[in-house]
């Protein structure tokens, strides 16, 4: 990867968003867990989720192994998945595959995502960016309908 990529992707920003990642840790019990990898960088996260009533996201616990993308794609993720369902966590899935396929799609409405802006051009850190809505999406899924 040239310097100048490099400089452009890894911002203070995306570097600084994986220390949040210690706030989620992947311990304990969880109603619903899911795991997701990238076949394009061998990133991986797994998410463990409790949920509400309503079955959504009342907290997570993420263990990740992944480049600094995959790692603030998932501090991304769960500074905003409180609250999110099944049918949220679909939507903004398609909005950000949209998103790295069409460069004239919008992008995607998640909280705090523009600082994953900079790896949209770079098609190798595509997997990592989706692993965590992935393993939210298998994990959801997942959820028994007895409610």
């Amino acid at each position: 990867m040239p310097a100048s990529t490099a400089a452009k992707l890894y911002t203070p920003n995306l570097l600084s968003l994986a220390t949040e990642l210690a706030a989620f840790p992947l311990s304990g019990d969880w109603q619903a867990e899911g795991s997701s990898r990238s076949t394009t960088c061998g990133s991986s996260l797994t998410v463990g989720i409790n949920l509400t009533d309503q079955d959504a996201i009342a907290e997570l616990g993420l263990g990740v192994s992944a480049c600094a993308v995959g790692q603030a794609a998932a501090a991304v993720f769960a500074r905003a998945a409180a609250g999110a369902r099944l049918t949220s966590i679909n939507l903004v899935l398609a909005k950000i595959e949209a998103w790295m396929k069409d460069p004239s799609a919008p992008e995607p409405d998640w909280p705090d995502f523009q600082a994953l802006s900079a790896a949209r051009e770079l098609k190798g850190r595509h997997g990592a960016i989706l692993l965590p809505w992935k393993a939210a999406q298998q994990a959801l899924c997942k959820v028994p309908d007895t409610r």
